[in-house]
């Protein structure tokens, strides 16, 4: 049985990762002033996107998830006839209606896969399923990744679904925006006030910089520090605090809204390098999605990983 992965444009993970693993990607669309762009995971377009400032608070920037027809069409002439069974991993359904026009997606292709398959001189039933991935970022892209990993060690399908359901609780996403306003201005426009207004102004006036995390379908703030280079360089310290009690996947995930040749620089980058490479333990590194980039900004850095720890150290 061919198994294959389906994942938004919002799962962070290397476009060389990606095409290695004949993973399929549903771009998203998104509206910046006049222009549209179509985010598709393709590196060489998120380094123009992020270096020509497309993303800043001057600009009315929307992003819209692909429409039931739209996802219908990629399952029908590419999931249908690459695999017989294909997982579909979505931002969380909280977020957007990803989740749901996939679902419908998903169940109108059961009546007309046949013929697609049959064209293609492939024989046997086509099965899908579609899952929430509960959070976000680099957290998408790592239990992406780790599904993957599941996939290629030849590990039944049945037996693939239940461990990621499993895992997916576990399942988080931190991440450290250099500016407060601007995610503030981006929630209160999509209607999410889980940024405060008074919160956004005196984390702005006084430099503080939240380390948020997307864990279980919720996204929340789990430390406030002084400084961007200071909270990155915490993050990074908690990623490898978690590494050293133990992962449930010897994955990790580094995505940044900008050149990924930021990251090697970043404060503590080194260090959590050096602990991933200690303990065995697979990184991946790739740019942020650019709805990533639209919705927490452009200098985001977000790290993924699945650790039973859900206490920020």
């Amino acid at each position: 049985m061919r198994i294959g992965l389906v994942v938004d444009s919002g799962c962070d993970l290397p476009k060389d990762f990606i095409d290695a693993n004949n993973i399929l990607v549903m771009p998203v669309p998104i509206r910046i002033g006049k222009e549209i762009y179509v985010d598709d995971r393709d590196p060489q377009r998120a380094r123009e996107f992020y270096s020509r400032h497309e993303v800043d608070k001057n600009h009315d920037a929307e992003t819209a998830p692909p429409s039931v027809e739209q996802i219908r069409t990629l399952f029908l002439e590419k999931a249908v006839v690459a695999f017989d069974f294909a997982l579909v991993q979505t931002v969380p359904k909280s977020r957007s209606p990803i989740f749901d026009n996939a679902s419908e997606a998903a169940h109108t292709i059961l009546s007309d896969y046949k013929k697609y398959r049959e064209a293609a001189g492939l024989e046997g039933p086509f099965r899908i399923r579609v899952s929430d991935s509960q959070t976000l970022f680099a957290g998408q892209g790592v239990l992406a990744a780790e599904t993957m990993r599941l996939i290629n060690s030849g590990m039944k399908v049945g037996d693939i679904r239940q461990r990621i359901n499993d895992l997916t609780p576990n399942t988080t996403g931190y991440a450290v925006v250099p500016d407060l306003y601007y995610v503030h201005k981006r929630a209160r426009k999509k209607g999410d006030k889980s940024v405060g207004f008074v919160g956004a102004l005196m984390g702005s006036a006084l430099d503080i910089k939240p380390i948020l995390c997307a864990r279980q379908d919720q996204t929340f703030p789990v430390a406030k520090v002084r400084g961007f280079d200071q909270a990155v360089e915490k993050m990074f310290r908690h990623a490898c605090h978690c590494i050293e009690k133990g992962l449930l996947a010897p994955i990790v995930c580094v995505s940044y809204a900008g050149d990924t040749d930021a990251v090697y620089q970043m404060p503590g980058f080194e260090a959590f390098k050096a602990c991933v490479e200690r303990h065995d333990v697979e990184l991946l590194i790739s740019h942020m999605g650019l709805t990533g980039g639209v919705n927490i900004g452009p200098g985001a850095i977000s790290v993924g990983l699945i650790t039973p720890h859900s206490e920020f150290s």
